[in-house]
């Protein structure tokens, strides 16, 4: 797995940081989300599944066959 994320369109929902923070973080001065990984391993896969699920501006790409 692979992730991919576009900080221009984040809305600073929060919710990716909530469900995958040892992945996803936030800009203190807007909420705009950082990756802190973007190779996850295995055991955090299905929380990034799910915050990208979750993410209401859909800027998470989850690119599974690289």
């Amino acid at each position: 797995m692979r992730v991919e994320v576009f900080p221009e369109r984040c809305i600073g929902s929060g919710v990716c940081a909530l469900v995958a923070a040892d992945v996803f973080d936030q800009r203190e001065d807007d909420g705009v989300v950082i990756l802190l990984d973007d190779r996850p391993p295995a055991d955090r896969q299905e929380s990034v599944y799910e915050a990208a699920t979750r993410c209401p501006a859909s800027v998470i790409e989850i690119h599974d066959r690289e």
